[in-house]
């Protein structure tokens, strides 16, 4: 029906209930006689018609889309009719003789609201009740009985037409909730009874409505929907609501990010507001996931000026967006820069020019089978680009310079390890002699980065399969990337120079149960998904190291980071290798790299016979 059709319908239906109502009312309050004359009758009529649309217009009656009516709707048409019901009387009171027949426009009153409110609900009734069917969409159990499970709730019953999914009942840990109802739903048991309520209220699909739930709890609530083998969704977390990010009526799948994920650590803002607000910060590899991550992280204790330094243009350009449009209000000078890390003068060059009181290094080749390929690349990159950055900042008074390392810089089997270890010697053979303090940040995996295996095993999953794994023994540590950033920008106001920082990176995670996790999470089994093995990779290590036992302080600093012990630095030998490199082939080079790292690992195991 047009939006003309439907006014003309509505002002029609309630000219017919005004129009009558006033003598079904003059006929309920004096059956035997008649309700004063005639012409106050015929009078009293005009003005309930008149007045009635000059309210329904005011409150906007023929506006509203009833088919979602709910207590606003209700309100509105109570306040028409009530100041219709007022105006009359006074028109009544003024045309007969100061006398007003109050009991007649009372029920003339309520016969409005029955049957102009009425009319407009059955409408909805109708539409929830006859006109959808039910027999295709998938009965859905609500977990959460608080404000963001009624939502989701409402949202459902009310888009009826636009989703699949209808809500059959709710589950609550809250005793007090149990047998109760919302949105005419049954709170029909506590979370531990899912699988129970799955199988007796025939459920296909589950979602978690609980926004503030920890990740320890959240891992714990999806293990035990994910014993049902029906799909699981839920709503954003809470942080995700508040920055703006989504609302807390949109619902996504659950991620291994939030199955993973640890609760979030609480910064210092404080002494990170020193070191941030109102300065000038730079950040290499800034169109990176991690780098990206910390840009943002950064944004919110405002410097005055940041610097977006990457080689990649389209990945520059992408934070740059990003953060314009996200800190638009905010008088944050934000400059792109592309830049190679690799080019000594050009960096040098940035440097000078704009005098960042911190430096956030994050630029790198990350990839182990790609770099064990490509060696010279990786000393190119990890090694000389580390080197240009940090003496650049020694020679133009940078207050703090944080490396982004990783843990596969520890005893490092591989030729990326080896240069993230030679270029945290870099750092550390600066710190020993600069004013600038210098520190490296080491941690493992980050979930979602674009290099790890999440991305890889999502495209595999999505083709149908297999999943292909390296080994089934194969274990690494994970982070996600917004708490390593955030832990990263804390390191940098820690630093005394020299330093390098561990992550807390929790307990390793098998890869084999990562896959399978998501194959789960993505709504699938074994059977369907399979897992493949592959082999070990060129470079790869079974297991990853953080620090050894006797190499980190037993004690944190902070939450999640603690402090390494760090031995001596090989300056000539890696000054040595930075000059002569492109003199070697591959092998060459990888055995050179290797000769450094160990030398180290050589000491370290003297002095623990020692």
């Amino acid at each position: 029906m047009g939006y003309k059709q439907r006014i003309c319908l509505l002002i029609l239906l309630d000219s017919l209930i005004v129009s009558t109502a006033i003598f079904i009312a003059s006929w309920i309050v004096y059956p035997t006689h008649s309700f004063g004359e005639l012409d106050i009758m015929a009078i009293t009529a005009i003005a309930l018609f008149l007045f009635h649309h000059l309210f329904a217009f005011v409150y906007k009656l023929y506006h509203k889309v009833w088919a979602y009516a709910s207590i606003g709707e209700l309100m509105a048409i109570v306040k028409a009719i009530t100041f219709t019901i007022v105006a009359t009387g006074i028109v009544q009171f003024l045309a007969n003789d100061f006398t007003i027949y109050r009991r007649a426009l009372i029920v003339t009153w309520l016969l409005h609201i029955i049957l102009i409110g009425g009319s407009r609900f059955v409408w909805r009734v109708y539409r929830d009740h006859y006109m959808q069917d039910k027999t295709n969409r998938k009965r859905t159990l609500i977990v959460g009985a608080g404000a963001a499970g009624a939502m989701i709730a409402r949202q459902l019953k009310n888009e009826q037409q636009h989703t699949d999914l209808l809500p059959v009942a709710f589950a609550d840990d809250d005793m007090a909730k149990h047998k109760m109802q919302l949105y005419d739903l049954p709170v029909a048991g506590n979370t531990n009874e899912i699988p129970e309520l799955v199988k007796n209220l025939e459920i296909d699909h589950i979602v978690i409505a609980i926004p503030s739930l920890t990740n320890g709890a959240l891992s714990e609530l999806v293990a035990i929907c994910n014993s049902t083998n029906v799909k699981v969704q839920m709503v954003p977390k809470i942080e995700d609501i508040v920055s703006g990010k989504i609302s807390v009526s949109s619902l996504k799948n659950v991620d291994v990010e939030d199955v993973l994920g640890r609760d979030p650590v609480e910064l210092d803002i404080n002494s990170i507001s020193e070191y941030v607000t109102g300065n000038t910060v730079m950040v290499t590899g800034a169109g990176g996931s991690i780098g990206s991550e910390i840009c943002r992280q950064l944004m919110r204790f405002t410097p005055s000026k940041i610097l977006l330094v990457g080689h990649g243009e389209f990945s520059i350009y992408s934070i740059d967006m990003e953060l314009r449009q996200k800190y638009q209000q905010e008088e944050i000078e934000i400059i792109p820069i592309i830049a190679d890390v690799q080019d000594r003068q050009r960096i040098f060059e940035v440097v000078q020019e704009h005098n960042p009181r911190i430096i956030y290094h994050a630029a790198a080749h990350k990839h182990v089978p790609l770099m064990e390929h490509n060696p010279h690349e990786a000393v190119k990159n990890n090694i000389i680009g580390t080197k240009n950055v940090a003496e650049s900042a020694d020679a133009f008074g940078t207050h703090t310079f944080v490396l982004v390392s990783t843990d596969k810089a520890v005893n490092p089997t591989n030729v990326m390890g080896a240069t993230k270890r030679i270029a945290e010697m870099v750092v550390q053979d600066l710190a020993a002699r600069s004013k600038t303090k210098f520190v490296a940040v080491r941690f493992g995996n980050v979930l979602g980065s674009r290099g790890s295996v999440i991305p890889l095993f999502k495209k595999q999953i999505e083709k149908g399969g297999p999943v292909t794994v390296t080994h089934p023994d194969m274990t690494r540590y994970f982070m996600t990337i917004p708490e390593a950033s955030r832990l990263v920008v804390q390191a940098g106001t820690l630093a005394k120079g020299g330093e390098i920082f561990v992550l807390d990176m929790g307990e390793p995670v098998k890869i084999v149960d990562l896959a399978r996790n998501l194959i789960k999470l993505s709504g699938y089994t074994d059977s369907e998904i399979p897992i493949e093995f592959t082999g070990i990779r060129p470079g790869e290590k079974m297991y990853e190291e953080l620090l050894g036992e006797k190499e980190v302080h037993p004690e944190a600093i902070y939450e999640k980071i603690y402090v390494g012990k760090t031995i001596e630095v090989y300056a000539d030998q890696f000054n040595e290798l930075i000059h002569h490199f492109n003199q070697l082939n591959s092998i060459e080079l990888k055995d050179k790299l290797m000769r450094i790292v160990f030398k180290e690992l050589e000491k370290k195991q003297i002095e623990s016979v020692n």
